[in-house]
């Protein structure tokens, strides 16, 4: 499996990355069960999807505080008038 480039995320809606990084949480409380209970799984797989997890949340991230930062700029554009 190929690590995700955070290039090809970049693409991705924000409902849509909301919606992937629930899923991941999900896969990996999975792995982590099967791990815990010592079923057969593929331990490479834990990384791939917490590097997959960090980067979109990271976008996520960086996205929300540029809206949040166009719109007090917008605030405080309203307020000098």
């Amino acid at each position: 499996m190929v690590l995700p480039k955070f290039d090809d995320i970049k693409v991705i809606s924000n409902s849509e990355i909301s919606d992937k990084i629930i899923g991941l949480e999900k896969e990996l409380f999975t792995l982590r069960f099967k791990k815990a209970t010592r079923q057969t799984f593929k331990s490479h797989e834990i990384k791939l999807k917490k590097r997959t997890l960090a980067q979109l949340k990271t976008l996520l991230t960086l996205r929300l505080n540029l809206l949040d930062k166009k719109q007090s700029n917008f605030i405080m554009k309203l307020n000098k008038k």
